[in-house]
């Protein structure tokens, strides 16, 4: 498939063109794009927007389905909102990568919740994001308790003094950008700039396209936090089957009821959740027998 781009990054490809994703190097999915709304290269990757039928607007870089409008509520909502309900008070957040401002925007949800940083490394997702993707983020970008810092996440965290309740790591598969991310020096610093109460998300890989990915991560974890919780979500976009983790030292979501998950939910007003429910707070660590040989220790 190729385009053409004019300046400003807009193309007019022609409409009913199919875009594909390779999960392994011998299986994959498509997408059937009905319009390629932008396509040009950052000065760290290359950037196409899709609208589609089924996703709605899409994003990828290098390649790889970012965000889409229709289910970027699975991940965002499950990245953020576990560790967040089961903080009794979350105030202040990092979010580093993010720039589509998802988990910024859910973040914001939450009314004790005070100050947000988001730490994206590449302007232009975030540029995208302001320009096709307002159902995502939904002005968080512009809400005054966000703090945007276009900057490496390692080097933010190396030079910052500051601390927070909820670290979230919003980030691409591991590569060139973004492998220093999935270290264990870059976990160790994490921990250290979260609050004693706090906790770090992230999104780990497919247990059914990546198990090896996902006994690395969770290795790498518990070399930093003492309680290393990964739990399992339905991401159509990324394939089906993720695995996300809460990583923290006091911090431990399982303990959180389904009926004090709906309580502390009822009480935040967060109303406006599409996926996440006390039910699907605990159900998501409830893991399959090959997932649970996976996370052994």
């Amino acid at each position: 498939m190729t385009a053409q781009s004019d300046d400003d990054g807009s193309t007019g490809r022609e409409a009913d063109a199919t875009i594909t994703e390779a999960l392994t190097p011998s299986w994959g999915h498509y997408i059937r794009s009905r319009c390629e709304l932008a396509h040009f290269r950052s000065r760290l990757q290359s950037v196409d927007v899709h609208d589609t039928e089924s996703f709605g607007r899409l994003f990828r870089l290098d390649g790889h389905c970012m965000t889409s409008e229709k289910d970027e509520f699975y991940y965002h909502e499950n990245l953020v909102h576990v560790a967040a309900v089961t903080h009794e008070a979350p105030r202040r957040a990092l979010v580093v990568g993010g720039g589509d401002g998802g988990s910024a925007e859910e973040l914001l949800k939450h009314p004790s919740v005070i100050g947000v940083t988001v730490c994206e490394i590449d302007e232009a997702v975030v540029d995208i994001a302001r320009r096709f993707f307002d159902s995502v983020h939904r002005g968080a970008f512009d809400d005054p308790r966000v703090t945007l810092c276009i900057e490496d996440g390692f080097n933010y965290l190396r030079r910052t003094e500051a601390c927070y309740d909820l670290i979230v790591l919003d980030l691409t598969d591991p590569g060139p950008v973004s492998a220093p991310l999935y270290t264990e020096e870059f976990f160790r610093a994490c921990a250290s700039r979260l609050t004693t109460g706090g906790a770090m998300t992230m999104h780990v890989a497919s247990p059914v396209t990546h198990p090896e990915r996902v006994r690395e991560m969770l290795a790498r974890l518990r070399q930093s936090f003492r309680c290393v919780r990964p739990y399992l979500v339905p991401v159509p976009l990324y394939g089906g089957m993720w695995m996300l983790a809460c990583a923290a030292n006091a911090l431990d979501p399982v303990s959180l009821s389904m009926r004090e998950a709906d309580c502390r939910i009822a009480d935040r007003g967060l109303t406006r959740l599409q996926y996440y429910n006390g039910a699907m707070h605990q159900a998501g660590f409830a893991l399959p027998n090959f997932v649970q040989a996976l996370t052994l220790p």
